[in-house]
């Protein structure tokens, strides 16, 4: 055997681990140690809050969303080591890296679901398949229902960001790496509705309307391959769907400013689990899509 030769063992196992074209581990491998990665965060992190709280129970009585604040600085911790010591890329690449439009498509990002939630909410209104029961400005002080707004900022923020950063962020872009851009959106899309499965009136149609909102929200990554326009769009479908209109926000019950009733055909409304779950919502998500490709038609992709 040649010297230079390595045994076929050796580059068997090569190719089962390693990329072809670069000293790393290929995608699979990096997305399984990704999930280990934050398993083992989230579990230590939630361990350390419960010995804080049992020993200190006021120092977590912030009005912090407790559960969303751990997710996030768990998949933080892991996407910025995988990121690191797996990808051999940084943190920043993943789509977080600043520029003239990071603002703007945070912006219109947050305002496109603003649109189409409000024609939803119109639509139904107008065919008799909701009613309107009370609005907060109506019944509470000021300093009340701005602070549901709040709340529902701050959640919805935290929300968008751990979200975004796992589906679209780590998830479709490792994907794509491995295989390509379609297996990316098709399978980040597909976990996305798993992760939901567990939510309150979960079925087979909110997991079909799940996995299109996760193909939507990779649309806007796709456009611009950043995050900010997905983190934009994510944060104000969820603000807009519970805390401002009332409706379920994916099986979720939301304080909101809007309180209202729904009574329309499932199939259409999606009932219980919110528009994610009715066919309602694809219509909208196609005049989003297409509002995300006029905004960004001067945009080149790669930049």
């Amino acid at each position: 055997m040649n010297a230079n030769q390595k045994p076929w063992r050796t580059t068997l196992i090569r190719r089962i681990f390693l990329s072809a074209d670069e000293p790393r581990l290929r995608a699979g491998w990096r997305l399984l140690l990704h999930s280990i990665f934050f398993g083992v965060s989230l579990s230590l992190l939630t361990l350390a809050v419960v010995m804080v709280v049992w020993n200190n129970g006021d120092l977590f009585a912030t009005g912090l969303p407790l559960d969303a604040t751990i997710e996030l600085i768990a998949i933080l911790l892991a996407t910025y080591v995988a990121r690191r010591l797996l990808d051999r890329r940084s943190f920043a690449s993943l789509g977080f890296t600043l520029g003239p439009n990071m603002v703007k498509d945070l912006a219109i990002g947050f305002w496109i679901p603003g649109l189409l939630m409000g024609l939803i909410f119109i639509t139904e209104l107008f065919l008799g398949w909701l009613s309107i029961d009370s609005f907060a400005w109506e019944t509470m002080a000021l300093e009340s229902w701005l602070g549901i707004l709040l709340q529902g900022l701050l959640l919805f923020t935290l929300v968008g960001i751990s979200e975004e950063l796992l589906s679209r962020g780590y998830q479709l872009q490792n994907i794509t790496e491995g295989l390509n851009l379609t297996w990316g959106v098709l399978i980040s899309s597909s976990v996305f509705a798993v992760l939901h499965l567990a939510n309150p009136n979960s079925s087979l149609f909110s997991s079909l309307g799940i996995f299109a909102a996760g193909v939507f929200l990779a649309y806007g990554w796709i456009r611009t391959r950043k995050l900010w326009l997905p983190i934009g769009l994510h944060l104000g479908w969820n603000l807009f769907e519970g805390t401002i209109f009332g409706f379920p926000v994916s099986g979720l019950r939301i304080e909101s400013l809007i309180k209202q009733t729904s009574s329309g055909p499932m199939l259409i409304t999606g009932g219980g689990f919110g528009p994610e779950a009715g066919l309602i919502v694809l219509p909208a998500m196609l005049l989003g899509a297409l509002i995300i490709r006029l905004y960004t038609r001067q945009r080149n992709p790669q930049g």
